[in-house]
C-alpha cells in the first residue's frame, strides 16, 4: 500500500472517529469529482497527518481548532467541531477557556460571534439528546 493510500486510511479513520461515521457519510456522499481532490487533501493532511499524531490528545486539538477556527473568523465550521467534541472529550469548560484566548489574542468581537454560535450548537445538541 502507498504512504499516501496509508495516509489516506489512517486519515479516514480518525475523521470518522472525530466527527462521526453520520458526518463524514454525508460529506462522502455529497462528493463529486470537482471537489474530490480536496476532500483528498484534507482527508490525508487534516486527518491523516495532523489529527492523527499522538503527541498531544484529540481533546487538545479539538479546543487548538475551535480556537484557530473562532480567532481566524472562519466561524462556518465552530459549530462542525463542537459537535466533534462529543468524541474528542473537549469539555464545554475547555471550549470556553479556549474562546477566552481568541478574545484577549485575536479579538473580542470574533470571541463573541464563536460563542454565539457554539452556545447555539449547544442547545442543539441538548435538544437532540432529548
Amino acid at each position: 500500500m502507498s504512504e499516501i493510500s496509508k495516509r489516506h486510511e489512517q486519515g479516514m479513520a480518525t475523521r470518522r472517529s472525530v466527527l462521526g461515521n453520520a458526518h463524514v457519510d454525508r460529506a462522502e456522499a455529497n462528493k463529486t469529482p470537482f471537489d474530490a481532490p480536496f476532500q483528498e487533501l484534507i482527508t490525508e493532511a487534516a486527518w491523516g497527518h495532523v489529527w492523527s499524531r499522538d503527541t498531544i490528545t484529540k481533546r487538545e486539538r479539538s479546543m487548538m481548532t475551535i480556537a484557530l477556527l473562532a480567532g481566524l473568523g472562519n466561524y462556518e465550521e465552530v459549530a462542525m467541531h463542537v459537535r466533534a467534541t462529543a468524541n474528542t472529550g473537549a469539555s464545554r469548560d475547555d471550549i470556553m477557556e479556549a474562546l477566552l484566548h481568541v478574545a484577549i489574542y485575536a479579538g473580542v468581537p470574533r470571541a463573541n460571534h464563536a460563542i454565539k454560535i457554539v452556545k447555539q450548537t449547544f442547545d442543539e445538541m441538548d435538544e437532540e439528546k432529548k
